[in-house]
Protein backbone atom coordinates (compact mmCIF):
# COMPACT_ATOMS: atom_id res chain seq x y z
CA UNK A 1 0.00 0.00 0.00
CA UNK A 2 1.02 3.45 -0.88
CA UNK A 3 0.72 5.14 2.87
CA UNK A 4 0.56 8.61 1.04
CA UNK A 5 -2.14 7.63 -1.74
CA UNK A 6 -5.84 8.61 -0.88
CA UNK A 7 -8.54 8.36 -3.84
CA UNK A 8 -11.95 9.96 -2.77
CA UNK A 9 -14.89 8.59 -4.76
CA UNK A 10 -17.98 11.09 -5.20
CA UNK A 11 -18.88 14.25 -7.05
CA UNK A 12 -16.20 16.83 -8.25
CA UNK A 13 -15.59 18.76 -11.14
CA UNK A 14 -17.23 19.18 -13.78
CA UNK A 15 -20.40 18.52 -11.67
CA UNK A 16 -21.77 21.41 -9.62
CA UNK A 17 -22.75 21.88 -5.96
CA UNK A 18 -21.70 21.88 -2.48
CA UNK A 19 -20.90 18.17 -2.14
CA UNK A 20 -18.63 18.41 -5.53
CA UNK A 21 -16.84 22.13 -4.12
CA UNK A 22 -16.55 20.26 -0.48
CA UNK A 23 -14.49 17.28 -2.28
CA UNK A 24 -12.40 19.30 -4.24
CA UNK A 25 -11.55 21.45 -0.71
CA UNK A 26 -10.94 18.78 1.07
CA UNK A 27 -8.70 16.99 -1.36
CA UNK A 28 -6.80 20.28 -1.60
CA UNK A 29 -6.33 19.89 2.28
CA UNK A 30 -4.80 16.22 1.85
CA UNK A 31 -2.78 17.45 -0.77
CA UNK A 32 -1.43 20.73 1.28
CA UNK A 33 -0.74 17.82 4.28
CA UNK A 34 1.69 16.11 1.53
CA UNK A 35 -0.78 13.36 0.33
CA UNK A 36 -1.35 12.41 -3.45
CA UNK A 37 -5.05 12.17 -4.06
CA UNK A 38 -7.16 10.83 -6.85
CA UNK A 39 -11.28 12.10 -7.15
CA UNK A 40 -13.26 9.46 -8.95
CA UNK A 41 -16.08 10.97 -10.29
CA UNK A 42 -19.19 10.27 -12.73
CA UNK A 43 -19.56 10.49 -16.01
CA UNK A 44 -23.28 9.61 -15.21
CA UNK A 45 -24.57 11.14 -11.93
CA UNK A 46 -28.48 11.17 -12.45
CA UNK A 47 -30.17 9.70 -15.04
CA UNK A 48 -32.02 13.13 -16.80
CA UNK A 49 -35.16 12.24 -15.98
CA UNK A 50 -34.28 12.24 -12.05
CA UNK A 51 -32.61 15.47 -11.87
CA UNK A 52 -34.37 18.19 -10.30
CA UNK A 53 -32.47 21.01 -11.75
CA UNK A 54 -31.49 22.67 -14.85
CA UNK A 55 -27.80 21.32 -15.41
CA UNK A 56 -25.67 19.27 -13.19
CA UNK A 57 -22.71 20.64 -14.63
CA UNK A 58 -20.22 23.48 -13.33
CA UNK A 59 -19.98 26.82 -16.11
CA UNK A 60 -16.67 27.53 -14.34
CA UNK A 61 -12.82 26.50 -15.69
CA UNK A 62 -11.61 23.21 -14.80
CA UNK A 63 -9.10 23.18 -11.52
CA UNK A 64 -5.71 22.59 -12.98
CA UNK A 65 -4.61 21.67 -9.11
CA UNK A 66 -6.79 18.28 -8.79
CA UNK A 67 -6.58 15.00 -10.29
CA UNK A 68 -9.87 13.93 -11.15
CA UNK A 69 -10.91 10.87 -13.32
CA UNK A 70 -14.47 10.51 -15.07
CA UNK A 71 -15.18 6.95 -14.52
CA UNK A 72 -18.08 6.05 -12.56
CA UNK A 73 -21.72 5.35 -14.03
CA UNK A 74 -24.43 5.57 -11.19
CA UNK A 75 -26.48 2.84 -12.89
CA UNK A 76 -24.19 0.22 -14.91
CA UNK A 77 -23.22 -2.46 -12.44
CA UNK A 78 -20.78 -3.92 -14.63
CA UNK A 79 -18.75 -0.65 -14.41
CA UNK A 80 -19.15 -0.56 -10.94
CA UNK A 81 -16.88 -3.59 -10.67
CA UNK A 82 -14.66 -2.51 -13.48
CA UNK A 83 -14.06 0.94 -11.19
CA UNK A 84 -13.52 -1.08 -7.91
CA UNK A 85 -11.13 -3.68 -9.85
CA UNK A 86 -9.17 -0.23 -11.13
CA UNK A 87 -9.23 1.57 -7.89
CA UNK A 88 -7.75 -1.50 -6.03
CA UNK A 89 -4.87 -2.20 -8.33
CA UNK A 90 -3.73 1.42 -7.77
CA UNK A 91 -3.06 0.14 -4.42
CA UNK A 92 -4.08 3.68 -1.99
CA UNK A 93 -3.83 3.28 1.77
CA UNK A 94 -7.30 5.00 2.14
CA UNK A 95 -10.49 5.54 0.08
CA UNK A 96 -12.41 7.95 0.69
CA UNK A 97 -16.70 7.37 -0.46
CA UNK A 98 -19.01 10.15 0.11
CA UNK A 99 -22.47 9.07 0.60
CA UNK A 100 -25.92 11.19 0.58
CA UNK A 101 -28.26 9.74 -1.31
CA UNK A 102 -29.77 6.16 -1.14
CA UNK A 103 -29.98 5.79 -4.54
CA UNK A 104 -26.39 5.77 -5.02
CA UNK A 105 -25.91 3.28 -2.34
CA UNK A 106 -26.02 0.05 -4.72
CA UNK A 107 -23.25 1.97 -7.09
CA UNK A 108 -21.02 3.29 -4.32
CA UNK A 109 -21.54 0.05 -1.78
CA UNK A 110 -20.50 -2.09 -4.37
CA UNK A 111 -17.18 -0.13 -5.26
CA UNK A 112 -16.88 0.03 -1.71
CA UNK A 113 -16.82 -3.66 -1.34
CA UNK A 114 -14.89 -4.69 -4.37
CA UNK A 115 -12.42 -2.38 -3.07
CA UNK A 116 -12.64 -4.22 0.12
CA UNK A 117 -11.85 -7.42 -1.50
CA UNK A 118 -7.93 -6.28 -0.87
CA UNK A 119 -8.27 -6.14 3.34
CA UNK A 120 -4.74 -3.65 3.07
CA UNK A 121 -7.12 -0.91 1.73
CA UNK A 122 -9.41 1.24 4.25
CA UNK A 123 -12.49 2.12 2.51
CA UNK A 124 -14.25 4.89 4.62
CA UNK A 125 -18.00 6.71 3.95
CA UNK A 126 -18.22 10.18 4.93
CA UNK A 127 -21.73 10.84 5.60
CA UNK A 128 -24.34 13.76 4.67
CA UNK A 129 -27.55 12.05 4.95
CA UNK A 130 -27.96 8.05 5.45
CA UNK A 131 -32.26 8.41 5.58
CA UNK A 132 -32.56 11.50 3.92
CA UNK A 133 -35.26 14.71 4.04
CA UNK A 134 -37.30 13.32 1.20
CA UNK A 135 -37.95 9.57 2.00
CA UNK A 136 -38.95 6.75 -0.64
CA UNK A 137 -39.49 3.61 -0.44
CA UNK A 138 -36.22 1.16 -0.19
CA UNK A 139 -34.26 4.24 1.13
CA UNK A 140 -33.03 1.91 4.43
CA UNK A 141 -32.68 -0.90 2.73
CA UNK A 142 -30.19 0.66 0.33
CA UNK A 143 -28.87 3.32 3.20
CA UNK A 144 -27.58 -0.89 4.99
CA UNK A 145 -26.57 -1.59 1.98
CA UNK A 146 -23.94 1.42 2.02
CA UNK A 147 -23.16 1.29 5.43
CA UNK A 148 -22.53 -2.27 5.48
CA UNK A 149 -19.82 -2.22 2.73
CA UNK A 150 -17.65 0.24 4.16
CA UNK A 151 -14.91 -0.52 6.87
CA UNK A 152 -15.97 2.96 8.94
CA UNK A 153 -17.98 6.29 8.70
CA UNK A 154 -17.57 9.38 9.08
CA UNK A 155 -20.32 11.86 10.13
CA UNK A 156 -21.20 15.66 10.23
CA UNK A 157 -24.12 16.04 12.70
CA UNK A 158 -25.91 13.98 15.56
CA UNK A 159 -28.78 13.07 13.93
CA UNK A 160 -26.94 10.96 10.94
CA UNK A 161 -24.40 9.41 13.08
CA UNK A 162 -27.41 7.84 15.01
CA UNK A 163 -28.88 7.25 11.82
CA UNK A 164 -25.78 5.50 10.99
CA UNK A 165 -25.05 3.34 13.89
CA UNK A 166 -28.95 2.30 13.22
CA UNK A 167 -27.62 -0.12 10.29
CA UNK A 168 -24.03 -0.87 12.37
CA UNK A 169 -22.66 0.04 15.16
CA UNK A 170 -19.84 -1.92 15.55
CA UNK A 171 -17.28 0.00 12.83
CA UNK A 172 -15.04 2.92 13.66
CA UNK A 173 -16.53 6.09 13.26
CA UNK A 174 -16.11 9.81 14.10
CA UNK A 175 -18.43 12.68 14.66
CA UNK A 176 -16.56 15.75 12.61
CA UNK A 177 -18.64 18.99 12.19
CA UNK A 178 -18.76 20.13 8.20
CA UNK A 179 -15.83 22.35 7.96
CA UNK A 180 -16.00 26.00 6.93
CA UNK A 181 -16.19 26.75 3.17
CA UNK A 182 -13.40 28.79 2.71
CA UNK A 183 -13.09 28.42 -0.87
CA UNK A 184 -15.58 30.66 -2.25
CA UNK A 185 -12.88 34.10 -2.86
CA UNK A 186 -12.27 36.41 -0.15
CA UNK A 187 -14.38 38.79 1.59
CA UNK A 188 -15.73 41.60 -0.19
CA UNK A 189 -17.05 44.96 1.38
CA UNK A 190 -20.41 45.60 1.60
CA UNK A 191 -20.00 48.85 -0.48
CA UNK A 192 -18.87 46.96 -3.65
CA UNK A 193 -21.08 43.96 -3.10
CA UNK A 194 -24.25 46.43 -3.12
CA UNK A 195 -22.32 47.62 -6.36
CA UNK A 196 -22.27 44.45 -8.09
CA UNK A 197 -25.64 43.35 -7.71
CA UNK A 198 -27.24 46.73 -8.22
CA UNK A 199 -29.23 47.15 -5.15
CA UNK A 200 -29.99 49.88 -2.67
CA UNK A 201 -27.26 50.16 -0.35
CA UNK A 202 -30.19 51.67 2.21
CA UNK A 203 -32.12 48.57 2.46
CA UNK A 204 -31.14 45.71 4.88
CA UNK A 205 -31.32 42.35 3.40
CA UNK A 206 -32.16 38.92 4.94
CA UNK A 207 -30.72 35.88 2.68
CA UNK A 208 -32.13 32.63 2.07
CA UNK A 209 -29.20 30.88 -0.26
CA UNK A 210 -28.99 27.60 -1.86
CA UNK A 211 -31.14 25.36 -4.04
CA UNK A 212 -34.40 25.00 -3.19
CA UNK A 213 -36.27 22.29 -2.09
CA UNK A 214 -39.66 21.83 -0.04
CA UNK A 215 -37.75 20.74 3.44
CA UNK A 216 -35.24 23.17 3.23
CA UNK A 217 -38.55 26.12 4.63
CA UNK A 218 -38.82 28.42 2.46
CA UNK A 219 -42.43 28.93 2.75
CA UNK A 220 -42.10 29.08 6.36
CA UNK A 221 -39.62 32.06 5.85
CA UNK A 222 -42.11 33.71 3.44
CA UNK A 223 -45.24 33.38 5.90
CA UNK A 224 -42.64 35.31 9.22
CA UNK A 225 -41.43 37.49 7.06
CA UNK A 226 -44.73 38.71 5.99
CA UNK A 227 -45.60 39.51 9.66
CA UNK A 228 -46.60 43.32 9.88
CA UNK A 229 -43.98 44.13 12.91
CA UNK A 230 -41.01 43.96 9.34
CA UNK A 231 -43.02 46.62 7.50
CA UNK A 232 -41.75 49.81 7.54
CA UNK A 233 -38.28 49.01 8.05
CA UNK A 234 -36.92 48.51 4.75
CA UNK A 235 -36.22 45.36 5.03
CA UNK A 236 -35.94 43.02 2.00
CA UNK A 237 -35.40 39.12 1.34
CA UNK A 238 -33.32 37.81 -0.87
CA UNK A 239 -33.71 34.41 -2.30
CA UNK A 240 -31.05 32.99 -4.48
CA UNK A 241 -31.33 29.79 -5.80
CA UNK A 242 -32.65 27.04 -8.13
CA UNK A 243 -35.71 25.54 -7.52
CA UNK A 244 -35.46 21.81 -7.02
CA UNK A 245 -39.65 22.06 -6.13
CA UNK A 246 -42.43 23.63 -7.47
CA UNK A 247 -41.33 27.00 -7.83
CA UNK A 248 -45.22 27.76 -8.76
CA UNK A 249 -46.05 27.08 -4.72
CA UNK A 250 -43.83 29.68 -3.64
CA UNK A 251 -44.71 32.09 -6.08
CA UNK A 252 -48.59 31.85 -5.29
CA UNK A 253 -47.66 32.50 -1.39
CA UNK A 254 -45.28 35.32 -2.66
CA UNK A 255 -48.89 37.13 -4.01
CA UNK A 256 -51.19 35.55 -1.26
CA UNK A 257 -48.81 37.14 1.51
CA UNK A 258 -48.70 40.51 -0.41
CA UNK A 259 -44.70 40.34 -0.28
CA UNK A 260 -44.05 40.95 -4.26
CA UNK A 261 -42.23 44.34 -2.94
CA UNK A 262 -40.61 42.87 -0.30
CA UNK A 263 -38.49 39.58 -1.91
CA UNK A 264 -35.63 40.26 -4.62
CA UNK A 265 -35.60 36.64 -6.23
CA UNK A 266 -32.30 35.03 -7.81
CA UNK A 267 -34.15 31.83 -9.62
CA UNK A 268 -31.09 30.28 -10.65
CA UNK A 269 -27.96 28.04 -9.26
CA UNK A 270 -25.13 30.78 -7.99
CA UNK A 271 -21.70 30.37 -9.51
CA UNK A 272 -19.31 30.01 -6.57
CA UNK A 273 -17.66 33.20 -7.77
CA UNK A 274 -21.25 34.75 -7.28
CA UNK A 275 -21.25 33.50 -3.85
CA UNK A 276 -19.24 36.15 -1.71
CA UNK A 277 -21.28 38.78 -2.68
CA UNK A 278 -24.62 37.68 -1.38
CA UNK A 279 -23.18 36.98 1.96
CA UNK A 280 -21.14 40.63 1.64
CA UNK A 281 -24.97 42.03 2.05
CA UNK A 282 -26.67 39.75 4.14
CA UNK A 283 -27.55 41.29 7.60
CA UNK A 284 -28.83 38.20 8.72
CA UNK A 285 -28.64 34.58 6.73
CA UNK A 286 -31.79 32.30 7.28
CA UNK A 287 -32.06 28.93 7.31
CA UNK A 288 -35.46 27.73 8.05
CA UNK A 289 -35.24 24.22 7.79
CA UNK A 290 -38.23 21.84 8.34
CA UNK A 291 -35.46 18.80 8.43
CA UNK A 292 -31.93 18.50 8.64
CA UNK A 293 -28.90 16.99 8.63
CA UNK A 294 -25.99 19.79 8.46
CA UNK A 295 -25.59 22.28 6.27
CA UNK A 296 -22.88 24.13 4.07
CA UNK A 297 -24.52 27.28 4.08
CA UNK A 298 -24.17 27.98 7.59
CA UNK A 299 -20.13 27.14 7.05
CA UNK A 300 -20.36 29.64 3.82
CA UNK A 301 -22.01 32.34 6.52
CA UNK A 302 -19.43 31.44 8.78
CA UNK A 303 -16.31 32.19 6.61
CA UNK A 304 -18.31 35.58 5.56
CA UNK A 305 -19.14 36.30 9.07
CA UNK A 306 -22.89 36.70 9.42
CA UNK A 307 -25.11 35.71 11.77
CA UNK A 308 -27.72 34.19 11.21
CA UNK A 309 -30.92 32.15 11.90
CA UNK A 310 -31.40 28.29 12.35
CA UNK A 311 -34.65 26.29 12.96
CA UNK A 312 -34.03 23.06 15.97
CA UNK A 313 -33.21 20.20 13.38
CA UNK A 314 -31.25 18.03 12.81
CA UNK A 315 -28.08 19.23 13.59
CA UNK A 316 -28.25 22.87 12.99
CA UNK A 317 -28.25 23.88 16.77
CA UNK A 318 -25.19 22.00 17.58
CA UNK A 319 -22.93 24.57 15.09
CA UNK A 320 -25.31 28.05 15.34
CA UNK A 321 -25.19 28.54 19.39
CA UNK A 322 -28.31 30.42 19.78
CA UNK A 323 -27.44 34.29 21.31
CA UNK A 324 -24.16 33.56 20.23
CA UNK A 325 -23.73 33.84 16.57
CA UNK A 326 -27.88 34.30 15.52
CA UNK A 327 -30.90 32.72 16.84
CA UNK A 328 -32.24 29.11 16.63
CA UNK A 329 -35.96 28.86 16.84
CA UNK A 330 -38.54 26.02 16.10
CA UNK A 331 -39.68 25.23 12.69
CA UNK A 332 -42.81 27.51 12.50
CA UNK A 333 -43.60 30.97 11.17
CA UNK A 334 -44.22 32.55 14.64
CA UNK A 335 -41.29 31.74 16.21
CA UNK A 336 -39.10 32.61 12.82
CA UNK A 337 -41.55 35.82 12.85
CA UNK A 338 -40.65 36.81 16.31
CA UNK A 339 -36.27 36.38 16.25
CA UNK A 340 -36.19 38.59 12.60
CA UNK A 341 -38.45 40.63 14.99
CA UNK A 342 -35.56 41.04 17.60
CA UNK A 343 -32.91 41.28 15.24
CA UNK A 344 -34.44 44.41 13.55
CA UNK A 345 -35.67 45.98 16.66
CA UNK A 346 -34.61 49.51 16.92
CA UNK A 347 -31.55 49.41 19.63
CA UNK A 348 -32.23 46.29 20.51
CA UNK A 349 -29.77 44.58 17.67
CA UNK A 350 -27.50 41.98 19.03
CA UNK A 351 -23.41 42.36 18.10
CA UNK A 352 -22.80 38.69 17.34
CA UNK A 353 -19.14 39.38 15.53
CA UNK A 354 -17.28 38.25 18.51
CA UNK A 355 -19.12 35.14 18.83
CA UNK A 356 -18.62 34.19 15.05
CA UNK A 357 -15.12 34.69 15.17
CA UNK A 358 -14.64 32.20 18.25
CA UNK A 359 -17.15 29.55 16.58
CA UNK A 360 -15.71 29.54 13.26
CA UNK A 361 -12.17 28.62 14.32
CA UNK A 362 -13.48 25.06 15.34
CA UNK A 363 -14.30 24.26 11.87
CA UNK A 364 -10.84 24.06 10.13
CA UNK A 365 -10.39 21.37 6.97
CA UNK A 366 -7.51 19.56 9.15
CA UNK A 367 -10.19 18.44 11.52
CA UNK A 368 -12.15 16.43 8.75
CA UNK A 369 -8.51 14.95 7.33
CA UNK A 370 -7.80 13.75 10.71
CA UNK A 371 -11.20 12.58 11.26
CA UNK A 372 -10.87 10.75 7.94
CA UNK A 373 -7.17 8.99 8.78
CA UNK A 374 -8.32 8.00 12.51
CA UNK A 375 -11.03 6.20 11.37
CA UNK A 376 -8.87 4.20 9.17
CA UNK A 377 -6.24 3.58 11.21
CA UNK A 378 -8.94 1.96 14.17
CA UNK A 379 -9.85 -0.61 11.35
CA UNK A 380 -8.72 -4.29 11.75
CA UNK A 381 -9.54 -6.76 9.56
CA UNK A 382 -12.52 -8.08 10.71
CA UNK A 383 -13.41 -4.44 10.10
CA UNK A 384 -12.00 -4.62 6.45
CA UNK A 385 -14.41 -6.40 3.62
CA UNK A 386 -13.28 -9.81 2.12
Amino acid sequence: MDKKRIIFVGPAYPYRGGIADFNERLAREFQHEGYEVIIYTFTLQYPGFLFPGKTQYSTSAAPDDLTIVRKVNSINPFNWIRVGREIRRLKPYMVMIRFWLPFLAPCLGTIARVIGGDKRIRVVSLLDNVVPHERRMGDKMFARYMIKSVGGYVAMSESVLADAKSFDDTKPFALTPHPLYDNFGPKVSREDAIAHLALDADTRYFLFFGLIRDYKGLDLLLRAFADSRLRGKNLKLIVAGEFYSNAEYYEHLEKELELSEHIIWYKEFIPADQVRYFFAIADLVAQPYKSATQSGITQIAYHFERPMLVTNVGGLAEIVPHGKVGYVVEPNAEDIANALVEFVAEGSEKDFNSGILAEKSKYAWSNMTASLLDVAEQMTPSDLKE
